[in-house]
């Protein structure tokens, strides 16, 4: 299984981007397919996931802002809203099956106050 995140760049506190995660699979096999980040010095904190069954979780620093979805094949976003300084961190893209998780590279977000 091969993720690929995309969608990472510089932008200013309050703005917004879409970050992207390309599966090699068609996402419908997985259980689940989630986002995670890491911040500078910090430890992989999970962000959002999106279930087979569509129904979608949140962290609570990120619930109102971020927005997990997904098309009908391969392709799984991230959907970030009002910034922060904090929402600084390199996203990775996860998917979930038969106990295992799969990880995608990392693309980089950061957020300039």
């Amino acid at each position: 299984v091969q993720l690929q995140a995309s969608g990472g760049g510089l932008v200013q506190a309050g703005g917004s981007l879409r970050l992207s995660c390309a599966a090699s699979e068609n996402i419908f096999s997985f259980t689940s397919m989630g986002w995670y980040r890491q911040a500078p010095g910090k430890q992989r904190e999970w962000v959002a996931t999106m279930y087979v069954s569509s129904s979608t979780h949140y962290a609570d620093s990120v619930e109102g802002r971020f927005t997990i979805s997904r098309d009908n094949a391969k392709n799984t976003y991230l959907q970030m809203n009002s910034l922060k300084s904090e929402d600084t961190a390199d996203y990775y893209c996860a998917a979930d099956r038969a106990n295992l998780r799969y990880w995608g590279k990392g693309t980089l977000v950061t957020v300039s106050s």
